[in-house]
């Protein structure tokens, strides 16, 4: 063979490389559940409990069921939107910009509340109901353009948005406002001023969505380090966000996607709540204590990082609980998380709290 000719060994390996990589094209992946289990692995404050685990997936299966629990709950909420359109597009992407750090060290009587509709909502609810109070005034709320006018979206203004029925003003509120404006900007500047390009992007990917989240909106990139592992992903709003759609849509339209079932649990301080009072969860004595006493816990703190990473692994070791004994059962972590948070807000109305939540002020929950 010459110099001047093609080694057709090499020509070969070279057709079989470009054949490889254009009939294997890369799958998108959180990976949010590894490094829970990451996290699960190396924990040496939070455990896990096999027996109660699995026996809360028994009792969580029959209560969904016996509740006819499902996706098409989620819209059946009075304050949730109910058309499906892009109005619902915007005012979810809006709710989950702004759906962190509710707690208050008030009583219940005290504590931050949205008078709306002849009701008094606290927590995430009091935001649901202050968007829709917000948009009956003709306030634009769910527009990026008003997000990004700081004449119009003034600080007086987003203040009135959220004013409250108690003293309490909303925790975080120009956090709040600074997520909306950041936001507003980068639709501006990527996507035509609207999240309906996000959501084409991904291209009925969820966990393309939640990355490109991740990735384009500092404000969902919601990532720790943790032992020798330097980015631990728990992106709960990112997640909770395409949870949101898909359950708003019926997993249609804008809530089509196909691998809805890669997102996991959304690390908060309710669901790690009610494990606990499950007895899924266990705490070691200094942090037992410490929630007991309802001290602040910092963000990114190794408790509170194990008690994140704790609550996805062990709703994961749920799911496919349920699923072992239920292989037909349409279940996923989105709808755990969902039942779970829903129990624990009944308990929690009910007076029935075992042990009060974790409680730590940050933008990522």
């Amino acid at each position: 063979m010459s110099d001047d000719e093609a080694d057709p060994e090499l020509l070969e390996f070279l057709r079989q490389r470009f054949k490889k990589t254009t009939l294997e094209p890369v799958i998108p992946e959180t990976h949010v559940l590894e490094g829970a289990e990451y996290v699960y692995s190396n924990s040496i404050d939070v455990a896990l409990d096999s027996q109660s685990t699995k026996a809360a997936a028994a009792m969580i299966y029959e209560q969904m069921q016996k509740k006819q629990y499902s996706r098409k709950t989620w819209s059946s909420h009075e304050l949730h939107p109910k058309v499906k359109d892009e109005s619902t597009v915007d005012f979810i992407f809006t709710m989950d910009l702004l759906n962190f750090s509710f707690w208050s060290e008030k009583s219940e009587d005290e504590r931050f509340a949205i008078e709306y509709k002849g009701k008094k909502w606290t927590g995430y609810w009091s935001l649901v109901a202050a968007l829709q109070r917000a948009l009956e005034e003709d306030i634009p709320i769910t527009s990026s353009d008003f997000w990004q006018n700081e004449l119009e979206c003034s600080e007086e203004m987003f203040r009135y948005v959220f004013r409250g029925c108690t003293d309490e003003e909303m925790p975080m509120i120009l956090e709040r406002l600074a997520c909306l404006r950041e936001a507003g900007q980068i639709l501006y500047e990527k996507y035509e001023c609207s999240f309906t390009n996000c959501i084409k992007a991904a291209k009925h990917s969820a966990a393309s969505l939640v990355n490109l989240l991740a990735e384009k909106f500092p404000c969902f990139n919601d990532c720790v380090k943790f032992e020798n592992r330097k980015n631990v992903r728990f992106l709960k709003r990112a997640q909770i966000c395409v949870a949101d759609l898909w359950a708003a849509f019926d997993g249609q339209d804008w809530g089509e996607f196909d691998d809805i079932d890669k997102i996991t649990m959304f690390a908060d301080y309710r669901i790690p709540q009610l494990l606990a009072s499950l007895g899924c969860l266990w705490y070691n004595p200094q942090l037992d204590h410490a929630v007991r006493q309802e001290r602040e816990i910092a963000s990114g703190n190794t408790w509170e990082i194990q008690l994140r990473g704790c609550s996805i692994w062990c709703v994961e070791l749920i799911r496919r609980e349920i699923l072992k004994h239920h292989p037909d059962a349409k279940i996923n972590a989105i709808l755990i998380d969902f039942f779970l948070y829903d129990t624990m807000k009944e308990r929690e109305l009910a007076g029935q709290e075992q042990i009060p939540h974790h409680r730590t002020r940050s933008i990522w929950y």
